[in-house]
């Protein structure tokens, strides 16, 4: 009777994870999925035994007994267990929670970690199997813990004081606040009137080149013009004065790229330039890092480990990012020495960037077998790495120093004198170098016109899902993995609406932060909550017990809620009731937030499950028919602009109509927002170039 040959199970997350991985490893190994967790706190109850050290009580999640069925039925059939799930606090507490179920041993070598899924990294891994790293274990039970305290303590209080179905988070609550304090600046702002003024010369009669210059200063002092009476003053001043480029300055400027991805910044460049939402950016993320089938070559993980906040790179990527570079562009296109990225103070530098896997896998080889949004993504990432290990982009730069009398005006051009990086990632948007004139100093330029503009101080923005992410990990609050969660959180319990791709608090998210803010001020206090992120570091360090940590917090915290009970009345959140009847039942409807604005619902609810849009007038009259534009949302929650008389017209707009027709094509006239701040009118005809600014429209 021959020996059955010995066989290891290894055992990862996702099927899609195993299915790669399998590929890698031959006949002696087992794949298996857990996934995800199999073990989890109970949902019916707090799971924390407050009276006895804080202990956790862990059961089998719903669902899940099947799988732990299975995997246990497989170990009987393996000589060794190696828990693969990802390398992050996260994943040592999925590989914990099944070494506690299949009753590994706990000093056993069962663990193995890698940043990417290939071929030599799995390899790698299989020769450093280790034991579980119970610190970053602890970590991770003491944000599940201090997670599972606020959650399951604060969200009934809420749900008692003003409605069921709300909840209360240690990070999601900060970031409402942050929404809601935003809105509050954007309320009290006060715009402030200010001019700038370009006067437009030519070096000769005959000359078709323009130079725009603008006024710099006056006298010794930056220009600053507050008002049209300044301004007046000034144009009459410059009236006979004589325009001489007294002086020309020009120099070498090195633009260097941009590290690699980490999980925030991919988010942001993402939504930025694809429009990606947090939340679609770590799926599409996730379908690339665990694998893509290519072809013959089968499946393949095309990007390294996606929740990082570290931007160190392995040396053999680099190595293999040299290679392709010199191959591709040349040795110019190559630094001298190898870029290295400085990380933020708190990343864990085990992980590195997000990068491609191969580089030699460009975007276009792979086209073919990716959907059209993980090519995007992919496209982003590849160009992103490849650039990061390039050379920098070398600009001449001139400026012209004009003076009129005690004014003095500045142009300034610029040509790549050697593109770099930029081959690969342009950080310029693709904009046209401003070219000068090739010009000698002391001559006297011709003015054509003084071209003066009214300008006013704009508010702070509204947080978009890329600069509310910005904040979190600028603030230090949460994790990569948490900000797509997050802002899907607070979005589905309407505490924050989506307008225009910005965050908008809700009346409800407005209540909630205050009633946070008046009776749990340290839950939604920046550094506070900034500070507990760093206690949860020094646990993952071995410098700091988990449980003395969440005891800190939950002493003080307790006592709050107590007084919150006993001081808090019920409070009413009334409903804001329009002149809409509900033809079903006949009652007026009620204004509701959804997660895509407001809308109209019958308050007959749940007899009468009536719904219907809430038409927002825009002010002005369509333009086709007389009807009142609308603002109206497609099916993913985009606005645009309709007439109220729909389906009897039919006109929309993705811009917002002012109510005026183009002198030039008779077409509608729209706002257009511009992108480094402000508005302007434009004709709705794309081959009508008719433009002027905002503040003299009939608006």
């Amino acid at each position: 009777m021959t020996k059955q040959a010995a066989k290891t199970l290894v055992i990862v997350e996702s099927p899609a994870k195993a299915k790669t991985i399998g590929k890698f490893l031959g006949k002696k190994y087992y794949v298996k999925s857990s996934m995800g967790h199999i073990r989890d706190l109970p949902k019916s109850q707090l799971g924390v035994d407050i009276e006895n050290g804080l202990k956790p009580k862990y059961i089998t999640i719903r669902g899940k007994g099947d799988i732990l069925k299975k995997l246990r039925e497989a170990k009987k059939k393996a000589d060794k267990i190696l828990l693969a799930s990802d390398p992050d606090r996260e994943g040592e507490a999925i590989a914990w929670h099944l070494q506690k179920a299949l009753k590994v041993p706990s000093d056993s070598l069962c663990r193995i970690e890698f940043n990417e899924i290939t071929k030599d990294a799995i390899k790698e891994a299989l020769k450093n199997p280790r034991q579980i790293d119970i610190n970053r274990v602890d970590a991770q039970q003491a944000r599940r813990v201090l997670d599972r305290l606020v959650g399951y303590k604060l969200s009934p209080l809420l749900w008692r004081k003003i409605k069921k179905g709300l909840s209360a988070g240690r990070v999601q609550s900060v970031a409402v606040k942050l929404i809601c304090d935003r809105e509050d600046e954007i309320e009290k702002f006060e715009p402030e009137e200010y001019w700038s003024l370009t006067a437009n010369l030519k070096s000769e009669k005959k000359s078709k080149g323009i130079i725009e210059a603008k006024l710099y200063k006056i006298g010794d002092k930056k220009a600053e013009i507050k008002s049209q009476a300044e301004m007046d003053e000034i144009l009459s001043e410059l009236k006979n004065k004589i325009f001489l480029l007294e002086d020309i300055k020009r120099k070498e400027k090195r633009k260097n790229p941009l590290p690699p991805f980490t999980t925030s910044s991919l988010q942001q460049d993402a939504y930025r330039r694809l429009n990606f939402t947090a939340k679609k950016t770590m799926r599409i993320a996730q379908q690339l890092y665990e694998g893509i089938e290519l072809g013959k070559e089968g499946s393949i993980g095309l990007i390294t480990y996606i929740r990082t906040d570290s931007t160190r790179i392995a040396d053999v990527a680099q190595k293999d990012a040299k290679e392709y570079i010199v191959e591709k562009f040349g040795k110019d296109y190559v630094p001298e020495k190898p870029r290295q990225y400085v990380s933020k103070k708190q990343a864990q530098e085990a992980h590195e960037a997000i990068r491609p896997t191969y580089i030699s896998k460009d975007p276009q080889s792979v086209k073919n077998y990716l959907s059209r949004d993980q090519y995007r993504l992919y496209k982003l990432i590849w160009e992103r790495f490849t650039a990061s290990q390039m050379a920098a982009a070398i600009y001449d730069t001139t400026t012209f120093i004009i003076k009129a009398g005690n004014y003095e005006f500045r142009a300034s051009g610029s040509i790549i004198k050697f593109s770099g990086f930029m081959e690969v990632y342009d950080l310029s948007n693709k904009e046209k170098d401003k070219i000068l004139p090739n010009l000698e100093k002391g001559i006297e330029l011709i003015l054509e016109k003084l071209d003066p503009k009214q300008h006013f101080t704009q508010p702070p923005p509204r947080y978009s899902e890329a600069l509310l992410v910005k904040t979190l990990e600028e603030l230090g609050i949460g994790r990569p993995s948490t900000y797509a969660p997050i802002i899907s959180t607070i979005l589905d319990r309407g505490y924050v609406i989506r307008e225009d791709k910005q965050l908008k608090p809700t009346e409800l998210g407005y209540l909630v932060t205050e009633m946070l803010s008046e009776y749990f001020n340290e839950i939604i206090d920046v550094e506070f909550t900034a500070n507990l992120e760093d206690k949860l570091d020094k646990i993952e360090a071995g410098k700091a017990n988990w449980v003395e940590v969440v005891k800190e917090f939950y002493a003080p915290f307790s006592k709050d809620l107590e007084k919150a009970e006993n001081e808090i009345g019920k409070i009413e959140l009334e409903e804001e009731v329009s002149d809409e009847v509900c033809e079903k039942c006949g009652r007026n409807m009620v204004i509701k937030h959804g997660r895509y604005g407001k809308f109209l619902a019958c308050p007959g609810f749940p007899d009468c499950r009536n719904t219907k849009p809430l038409l927002e007038e825009v002010g002005v009259k369509c333009l086709k028919c007389g009807g009142d534009i609308v603002v109206r949302k497609s099916k993913k929650g985009r606005i645009f602009y309709g007439c109220s008389n729909y389906p009897n017209c039919d006109f929309v707009s993705w811009k917002k109509p002012v109510g005026e027709k183009c002198p030039e094509c008779g077409e509608i006239l729209v706002e257009h927002k511009i992108k480094k701040g402000g508005e302007k009118i434009i004709c709705s005809n794309k081959e009508c170039n008719f433009e002027k600014p905002l503040e003299i429209s009939n608006k």
